[in-house]
């Protein structure tokens, strides 16, 4: 793996889990405002999420080309992003196969 790819990597697996976190997040005060009739910061959140999202698409399908993924991988790293911590579990497994690769 390059050093290029390396970087791209790191900073993806910066990305997934920032971006877990950030929906972990927007679910908890969507539950928050509907349950517990708090301040809904949904509105201020979303926004935050939805850019951390479009950024974490983008270094995939950058990952896709770098790393030569084929669909079925570039599919699963975009769909276990909708899944609450499935971004953190996608970081663990890019990590894991970069390892194996080296």
């Amino acid at each position: 793996m390059s050093r290029a790819q390396e970087r791209l990597l790191l900073a993806f697996r910066v990305v997934a889990v920032v971006e877990a976190v950030s929906y972990v997040v927007l679910v908890l005060a969507s539950l928050a405002h509907r349950v517990g009739q708090t301040q809904n910061f949904v509105p201020k959140i979303g926004p935050i999420h939805g850019v951390i999202f479009l950024v974490y698409l983008s270094f995939a399908l950058l990952l896709r080309r770098a790393l030569r993924w084929d669909t079925s991988m570039t599919l699963f790293v975009i769909l276990a992003a909708v899944i609450p911590f499935g971004g953190i579990y996608v970081e663990q497994r890019v990590a894991k196969l970069a390892k194996l690769s080296t």
